[in-house]
């Protein structure tokens, strides 16, 4: 039986656009149709664009509307992240402003989430409406995250995602991280799931994806796994990269010393250098991972941060 829409609580459906002036009003009418008897707002992230889009949004004067003005062109992720620290709403949806994903996929995506307590309900664009140029970056993207990481979901790319709060407010956006989004929510403890949705081909305006991203997922992905997953405990990546330079660097020169004893005469010889250079190396790499340590510690201290997430506490009735 399905749930009152009223159970969901507020909706936040979260929008960034850039120059999507012919798309920002039927857009917002097919939102309004599809969440109709749900408590929602619809947040417009303007990225300092160059058309009519701002313009237009302001025209509608829908009430559910709130138009967020970014004063110059930061990117998708701050456009994002400037949405999420303002929706109010108890489950935060995110949406393209370029109308190939559909509305109407957002009721069930929110049934699942609240039915089966998931923290993330992303989508799956099985039957993609778009050009080779923008579909093969992504599968590029899908590949690389899934032997990187352990989260292994179809489609990383799929802009239309139901988030629970709690999970939305705490992602740390910045650069270029929004196409690592489910990565980055999946690393912070959240569970993620994933639905087949529709997909349009795009009508309006022009795409602002082609194959200049592809070369940038590779860093990204590095960064997050980085961040994330050494964050805490800094010293035990940079300590690992000290010990195996220091075993080496004393393998050649205990090496050495025993042909000195034995009489060979070992100055000048490369590999001499090479374990003095192995020895000073790894001292290098453990003294990075010391203050990396220590800055990590005053990073969670002067702010007051906890380094553990709860997601949520259960009490007897």
């Amino acid at each position: 039986m399905p749930l009152d829409k009223k159970a969901y609580g507020f909706i936040s459906v979260v929008i960034p656009v850039y120059n999507e002036e012919d798309n920002v009003a039927p857009l917002t009418q097919k939102i309004d149709e599809s969440l109709q008897g749900y408590d929602y707002e619809i947040i417009y992230i303007d990225d300092f664009s160059t058309d009519n889009t701002k313009k237009n949004i302001i025209a509608m004067k829908n009430p559910n509307v709130a138009l967020i003005e970014l004063r110059k062109n930061y990117g998708q992720s701050l456009a994002l992240a400037a949405g999420f620290d303002y929706a109010k709403g108890d489950y935060i949806v995110t949406l393209d402003g370029d109308m190939q994903n559909d509305p109407s996929d957002i009721p069930h995506m929110l049934e699942k989430a609240e039915t089966e307590d998931w923290d993330v309900v992303t989508g799956i664009r099985a039957k993609r409406k778009d050009s080779l140029i923008r579909t093969f970056p992504s599968k590029i993207a899908n590949f690389l995250i899934r032997r990187a990481t352990r989260l292994d979901l179809k489609d990383q790319g799929c802009a239309i995602k139901v988030f629970r709060k709690e999970i939305a407010k705490d992602l740390n956006l910045y650069g270029e991280m929004h196409r690592f989004i489910n990565l980055l929510a999946h690393l912070n403890g959240a569970r993620i799931t994933q639905v087949p949705v529709k997909h349009h081909p795009r009508i309006h305006g022009q795409s602002k994806y082609g194959l200049g991203r592809t070369v940038k997922v590779i860093n990204d992905i590095v960064l997050i796994i980085f961040q994330r997953k050494y964050m805490q405990r800094p010293i035990h990546l940079f300590g690992n990269f000290g010990l195996f330079f220091l075993f080496i660097g004393f393998s050649i020169n205990l090496y050495l010393l025993i042909l000195k004893l034995l009489g060979e005469d070992i100055w000048g010889r490369p590999l001499l250098i090479l374990g003095v250079l192995f020895v000073i190396i790894g001292l290098q790499f453990f003294t990075v991972g010391i203050i990396a340590d220590l800055l990590m510690r005053t990073y969670y201290e002067s702010q007051k941060k906890r380094p553990y997430t709860i997601r949520k506490i259960h009490l007897s009735e």
